[in-house]
């Protein structure tokens, strides 16, 4: 897919293989809970230089308590590597059944609009509602998704100049705006609890 280079992890080996690869980012996404941003997409490379493959098929055929173990080892794929690989793979198994091993044809097969592309997304495994959107917005900004009402689809994170997801990240500067915008929405909700 046509769009900008990716930096969101401050890791030229792991930003080139956002860019280049959809299933990478797609990974990433999923991993991206619980753990920075930047240690999130850094994930994929992690996997490939360990496997030596990110490809949806591969990843769906290796045996699970290895894959754990592929998580587990330092530095470490996610905080929580049972869970997390499991749902790697459970993603690689759905892109490789569903799409043919294409991610990007979850966004480009049939032209789908914004809704269709969202309604996708979600239908993945890992992908609920925001962590969708987000990933939709991110298409959006920095990948060349032209799919009619995506901006739309994709809520208050498809929106331009706002910083609230890793979608707004293009270099150290939004990075940085965007944590801020990511801390105050924490301070905020929680304040609303402790009312």
């Amino acid at each position: 897919m046509d769009g900008m280079e990716l930096h969101i992890t401050g890791d030229p080996a792991a930003d080139k293989l956002l860019t280049e690869d959809d299933f990478a980012l797609l990974t990433g996404m999923l991993l991206d809970q619980q753990v920075t941003m930047e240690s999130a997409f850094a994930g994929p490379e992690k996997i490939r230089a360990r496997i030596g493959s990110l490809k949806p098929e591969t990843i769906a055929a290796q045996d699970p308590a290895a894959f754990v173990e592929v998580f587990k080892e330092r530095p470490a794929v996610h905080r929580f590597p049972g869970s997390m690989a499991a749902r790697v793979q459970a993603l690689a198994e759905a892109v490789q059944n569903e799409w043919e091993g294409d991610a990007a044809a979850i966004w480009t097969k049939g032209s789908p609009d914004g809704a269709e592309v969202l309604r996708r997304l979600k239908a993945l495994p890992g992908f609920g509602e925001q962590k969708a959107k987000i990933f939709l917005a991110l298409l959006g900004k920095q990948r060349g998704l032209a799919a009619p009402g995506w901006r739309e689809a994709a809520g208050h994170y498809g929106e331009d100049g706002c910083y609230r997801s890793v979608a707004d990240i293009v270099d150290p500067d939004s990075l940085v705006k965007v944590r801020a915008s990511k801390q105050a929405a924490k301070a905020a909700a929680k304040a609303g609890k402790e009312r």
